[in-house]
Protein backbone atom coordinates (compact mmCIF):
# COMPACT_ATOMS: atom_id res chain seq x y z
CA UNK A 1 0.00 0.00 0.00
CA UNK A 2 1.16 3.85 -0.57
CA UNK A 3 -0.23 6.98 1.00
CA UNK A 4 -0.72 9.34 -1.69
CA UNK A 5 -2.51 13.37 -0.76
CA UNK A 6 -4.12 11.48 2.33
CA UNK A 7 -5.69 8.62 0.07
CA UNK A 8 -4.20 4.68 0.59
CA UNK A 9 -3.67 3.23 -2.80
CA UNK A 10 -3.31 -0.20 -3.53
CA UNK A 11 -0.19 -1.77 -5.72
CA UNK A 12 -0.69 -4.44 -7.96
CA UNK A 13 1.44 -5.64 -10.88
CA UNK A 14 -0.32 -6.23 -14.02
CA UNK A 15 0.74 -8.80 -16.86
CA UNK A 16 2.55 -6.52 -19.02
CA UNK A 17 4.49 -5.59 -15.81
CA UNK A 18 3.31 -2.16 -15.20
CA UNK A 19 3.39 -1.23 -10.55
CA UNK A 20 -0.31 -0.11 -10.79
CA UNK A 21 -1.31 2.00 -8.43
CA UNK A 22 -5.08 2.19 -7.74
CA UNK A 23 -8.10 2.64 -5.40
CA UNK A 24 -10.93 0.83 -5.18
CA UNK A 25 -14.01 2.34 -3.00
CA UNK A 26 -17.65 1.45 -2.47
CA UNK A 27 -19.80 -1.04 -3.26
CA UNK A 28 -22.61 -1.11 -5.86
CA UNK A 29 -21.91 -0.79 -9.97
CA UNK A 30 -18.71 -0.42 -10.89
CA UNK A 31 -17.31 2.66 -12.14
CA UNK A 32 -14.03 3.39 -13.51
CA UNK A 33 -12.54 7.11 -13.90
CA UNK A 34 -9.27 7.91 -16.02
CA UNK A 35 -7.84 10.83 -15.41
CA UNK A 36 -6.28 13.81 -17.83
CA UNK A 37 -2.78 14.51 -18.20
CA UNK A 38 -0.86 15.84 -16.17
CA UNK A 39 -2.23 15.34 -13.17
CA UNK A 40 -3.25 11.97 -11.06
CA UNK A 41 -5.87 10.42 -9.58
CA UNK A 42 -6.82 12.70 -6.81
CA UNK A 43 -8.24 14.77 -9.84
CA UNK A 44 -11.34 12.86 -9.03
CA UNK A 45 -11.79 13.37 -5.69
CA UNK A 46 -15.35 15.01 -5.45
CA UNK A 47 -16.24 12.15 -7.52
CA UNK A 48 -15.23 9.65 -5.27
CA UNK A 49 -16.97 11.13 -2.28
CA UNK A 50 -19.85 11.61 -4.08
CA UNK A 51 -20.30 8.35 -6.22
CA UNK A 52 -18.29 5.67 -3.50
CA UNK A 53 -21.71 5.88 -1.52
CA UNK A 54 -23.53 3.57 -3.80
CA UNK A 55 -21.14 2.44 -6.52
CA UNK A 56 -17.77 0.73 -6.80
CA UNK A 57 -15.39 3.63 -7.55
CA UNK A 58 -11.92 2.45 -9.33
CA UNK A 59 -9.11 5.21 -9.97
CA UNK A 60 -5.90 4.57 -10.88
CA UNK A 61 -2.69 6.64 -11.43
CA UNK A 62 -1.75 6.29 -15.18
CA UNK A 63 1.02 4.61 -16.27
CA UNK A 64 3.99 7.27 -15.85
CA UNK A 65 1.80 9.39 -13.41
CA UNK A 66 1.45 9.61 -10.18
CA UNK A 67 2.33 6.76 -8.06
CA UNK A 68 2.53 4.69 -11.09
CA UNK A 69 6.16 4.45 -12.37
CA UNK A 70 7.04 4.63 -16.50
CA UNK A 71 8.43 1.31 -17.33
CA UNK A 72 12.04 1.31 -17.40
CA UNK A 73 13.14 2.48 -21.09
CA UNK A 74 10.14 3.56 -22.20
CA UNK A 75 9.73 7.22 -24.31
CA UNK A 76 6.39 6.65 -26.00
CA UNK A 77 2.91 5.59 -24.09
CA UNK A 78 -0.11 4.82 -26.32
CA UNK A 79 -3.34 5.36 -25.94
CA UNK A 80 -3.19 1.25 -26.40
CA UNK A 81 -1.19 0.73 -23.59
CA UNK A 82 -3.47 2.61 -21.10
CA UNK A 83 -6.64 0.75 -22.46
CA UNK A 84 -4.77 -2.08 -21.50
CA UNK A 85 -4.04 -1.31 -18.18
CA UNK A 86 -7.51 -0.30 -17.64
CA UNK A 87 -9.09 -3.69 -18.59
CA UNK A 88 -6.11 -5.41 -16.96
CA UNK A 89 -7.26 -3.64 -13.74
CA UNK A 90 -10.93 -4.53 -13.94
CA UNK A 91 -9.74 -8.27 -14.77
CA UNK A 92 -7.45 -8.47 -11.62
CA UNK A 93 -10.69 -7.13 -9.76
CA UNK A 94 -12.67 -9.67 -11.58
CA UNK A 95 -15.04 -6.83 -12.90
CA UNK A 96 -16.60 -7.86 -15.76
CA UNK A 97 -18.31 -4.62 -16.86
CA UNK A 98 -18.48 -1.24 -15.92
CA UNK A 99 -19.02 2.33 -16.55
CA UNK A 100 -16.06 4.21 -17.66
CA UNK A 101 -15.36 8.02 -17.43
CA UNK A 102 -12.70 9.81 -18.60
CA UNK A 103 -11.45 13.22 -19.20
CA UNK A 104 -9.02 15.14 -21.64
CA UNK A 105 -6.74 12.13 -21.97
CA UNK A 106 -8.51 10.09 -20.18
CA UNK A 107 -11.49 10.13 -22.41
CA UNK A 108 -8.95 9.78 -25.43
CA UNK A 109 -8.21 6.68 -23.12
CA UNK A 110 -11.83 5.86 -22.60
CA UNK A 111 -12.57 5.72 -26.47
CA UNK A 112 -9.76 3.28 -27.17
CA UNK A 113 -10.88 0.85 -23.98
CA UNK A 114 -13.92 0.80 -26.42
CA UNK A 115 -12.65 0.44 -29.31
CA UNK A 116 -10.44 -2.53 -27.57
CA UNK A 117 -13.42 -4.26 -25.23
CA UNK A 118 -16.57 -2.60 -26.08
CA UNK A 119 -18.33 -5.36 -24.88
CA UNK A 120 -17.23 -4.75 -21.18
CA UNK A 121 -18.16 -1.00 -20.85
CA UNK A 122 -21.80 -0.65 -20.02
CA UNK A 123 -21.35 3.75 -20.52
CA UNK A 124 -18.87 5.92 -21.69
CA UNK A 125 -18.72 9.38 -20.14
CA UNK A 126 -16.30 11.61 -22.64
CA UNK A 127 -15.32 14.36 -20.72
CA UNK A 128 -13.49 17.39 -22.03
CA UNK A 129 -11.97 15.90 -24.81
CA UNK A 130 -12.15 15.03 -28.37
CA UNK A 131 -12.02 12.00 -30.92
CA UNK A 132 -10.20 13.21 -34.08
CA UNK A 133 -6.52 13.89 -34.58
CA UNK A 134 -4.40 16.76 -33.55
CA UNK A 135 -3.59 19.68 -36.86
CA UNK A 136 0.28 19.11 -37.54
CA UNK A 137 0.46 22.30 -35.52
CA UNK A 138 -1.22 20.53 -32.21
CA UNK A 139 1.36 17.34 -33.09
CA UNK A 140 4.41 19.41 -33.21
CA UNK A 141 3.32 21.24 -29.99
CA UNK A 142 2.93 18.30 -28.18
CA UNK A 143 6.36 16.88 -29.11
CA UNK A 144 7.95 20.14 -28.35
CA UNK A 145 6.44 20.13 -25.01
CA UNK A 146 7.63 16.33 -24.05
CA UNK A 147 11.06 17.49 -25.10
CA UNK A 148 10.84 20.47 -22.61
CA UNK A 149 9.04 17.57 -20.10
CA UNK A 150 12.56 15.74 -19.99
CA UNK A 151 15.06 19.01 -20.65
CA UNK A 152 13.50 21.13 -18.16
CA UNK A 153 11.00 19.06 -15.57
CA UNK A 154 7.33 20.52 -14.79
CA UNK A 155 9.10 23.54 -13.00
CA UNK A 156 6.92 26.67 -14.67
CA UNK A 157 4.78 24.79 -16.39
CA UNK A 158 1.42 24.47 -14.01
CA UNK A 159 1.63 28.36 -13.89
CA UNK A 160 1.76 29.10 -17.91
CA UNK A 161 -0.93 26.56 -18.21
CA UNK A 162 -3.21 26.88 -14.83
CA UNK A 163 -5.69 29.35 -16.45
CA UNK A 164 -6.16 27.15 -19.22
CA UNK A 165 -6.43 24.32 -16.95
CA UNK A 166 -9.56 26.10 -15.10
CA UNK A 167 -11.50 29.07 -16.56
CA UNK A 168 -9.45 32.18 -15.41
CA UNK A 169 -11.95 33.53 -13.42
CA UNK A 170 -12.13 30.59 -11.32
CA UNK A 171 -8.21 30.53 -11.45
CA UNK A 172 -9.21 33.23 -8.34
CA UNK A 173 -12.15 32.65 -7.08
CA UNK A 174 -11.46 28.64 -6.45
CA UNK A 175 -8.22 29.01 -4.93
CA UNK A 176 -8.78 25.56 -3.28
CA UNK A 177 -9.25 24.04 -6.60
CA UNK A 178 -6.27 25.87 -8.38
CA UNK A 179 -3.92 24.89 -5.84
CA UNK A 180 -5.10 21.14 -6.56
CA UNK A 181 -4.31 21.72 -10.17
CA UNK A 182 -1.07 23.47 -9.78
CA UNK A 183 0.04 20.51 -7.36
CA UNK A 184 -0.85 17.57 -9.70
CA UNK A 185 0.81 19.31 -12.40
CA UNK A 186 4.00 20.38 -9.99
CA UNK A 187 4.17 16.72 -9.21
CA UNK A 188 3.93 15.21 -12.49
CA UNK A 189 6.56 12.84 -13.30
CA UNK A 190 8.15 14.96 -16.06
CA UNK A 191 8.89 11.40 -18.12
CA UNK A 192 5.68 9.69 -17.80
CA UNK A 193 3.73 13.49 -19.53
CA UNK A 194 7.01 13.35 -22.15
CA UNK A 195 6.16 9.57 -23.05
CA UNK A 196 1.94 10.15 -23.25
CA UNK A 197 2.46 12.99 -25.19
CA UNK A 198 4.25 11.72 -28.12
CA UNK A 199 2.10 8.69 -27.73
CA UNK A 200 -0.79 10.57 -27.79
CA UNK A 201 0.70 12.43 -31.77
CA UNK A 202 0.86 8.48 -32.81
CA UNK A 203 -3.05 7.79 -31.77
CA UNK A 204 -5.95 6.53 -34.35
CA UNK A 205 -8.59 8.96 -35.73
CA UNK A 206 -11.57 8.16 -33.62
CA UNK A 207 -14.14 10.22 -35.27
CA UNK A 208 -15.16 7.18 -37.45
CA UNK A 209 -15.70 4.76 -34.41
CA UNK A 210 -18.21 7.25 -32.93
CA UNK A 211 -20.56 6.00 -35.19
CA UNK A 212 -20.20 2.88 -34.03
CA UNK A 213 -20.51 2.97 -30.10
CA UNK A 214 -23.68 1.80 -28.90
CA UNK A 215 -23.22 2.25 -24.96
CA UNK A 216 -25.33 4.62 -23.52
CA UNK A 217 -22.68 7.70 -23.73
CA UNK A 218 -22.42 10.90 -21.76
CA UNK A 219 -20.51 14.34 -23.10
CA UNK A 220 -19.49 16.93 -20.97
CA UNK A 221 -17.70 20.26 -21.61
CA UNK A 222 -17.05 23.13 -19.61
CA UNK A 223 -18.76 26.18 -21.51
CA UNK A 224 -15.21 28.02 -21.28
CA UNK A 225 -12.81 25.25 -22.04
CA UNK A 226 -9.86 26.32 -24.17
CA UNK A 227 -8.49 23.68 -24.54
CA UNK A 228 -11.31 21.05 -26.12
CA UNK A 229 -13.96 23.87 -26.88
CA UNK A 230 -17.71 23.26 -27.16
CA UNK A 231 -17.24 22.52 -30.37
CA UNK A 232 -15.62 19.72 -30.30
CA UNK A 233 -18.25 18.10 -27.56
CA UNK A 234 -21.34 18.99 -30.38
CA UNK A 235 -19.10 17.02 -32.89
CA UNK A 236 -18.59 13.38 -30.93
CA UNK A 237 -22.49 13.96 -29.94
CA UNK A 238 -23.39 14.27 -33.57
CA UNK A 239 -21.17 11.27 -33.83
CA UNK A 240 -22.35 8.98 -30.99
CA UNK A 241 -26.35 8.43 -31.42
CA UNK A 242 -28.31 8.87 -28.74
CA UNK A 243 -25.75 10.25 -26.85
CA UNK A 244 -26.66 13.29 -24.25
CA UNK A 245 -24.56 16.68 -24.13
CA UNK A 246 -24.20 18.86 -21.41
CA UNK A 247 -22.59 21.69 -21.05
CA UNK A 248 -21.11 23.02 -17.77
CA UNK A 249 -21.32 26.79 -17.62
CA UNK A 250 -18.56 28.87 -15.66
CA UNK A 251 -16.31 26.24 -16.10
CA UNK A 252 -12.84 25.52 -18.18
CA UNK A 253 -11.34 22.29 -18.63
CA UNK A 254 -11.84 20.75 -15.70
CA UNK A 255 -15.64 21.23 -14.59
CA UNK A 256 -15.75 17.92 -12.55
CA UNK A 257 -13.31 20.15 -9.87
CA UNK A 258 -14.71 23.90 -10.59
CA UNK A 259 -18.21 22.94 -10.56
CA UNK A 260 -18.35 19.66 -8.57
CA UNK A 261 -21.52 19.84 -7.73
CA UNK A 262 -22.96 20.30 -10.93
CA UNK A 263 -20.63 17.91 -12.81
CA UNK A 264 -21.57 14.78 -9.77
CA UNK A 265 -25.56 15.70 -10.76
CA UNK A 266 -25.12 15.20 -14.54
CA UNK A 267 -22.78 12.29 -14.27
CA UNK A 268 -24.87 10.46 -11.20
CA UNK A 269 -28.21 11.38 -13.29
CA UNK A 270 -26.27 9.38 -16.47
CA UNK A 271 -25.00 6.60 -13.98
CA UNK A 272 -28.44 6.26 -12.64
CA UNK A 273 -29.95 5.30 -16.11
CA UNK A 274 -30.89 2.07 -17.20
CA UNK A 275 -28.00 0.72 -19.40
Amino acid sequence: MCQHEGIMLTRIQLPSGVDLAYLDAGAGPAVVLAHGHPFDHTMWQPQIDRFAANCRVIVHDLRGYGQTPLPPGKQVTLLDDFAEDILALADHLRIDRFALAGLSLGGQIALETWRQAPERVRGLVLADTFASLDTPEQKQARLATADRFEREGMSGYAAQVLEKMIAPANARALPAVAAHVARMIDHSNPLGAAAALRGRTMRRDYIPLLGQIQAPALIVVGREDAYTPVPLAEEMHRGIRGSRLEIVEQAGHMPNLERADKFNSILGSFLASPS
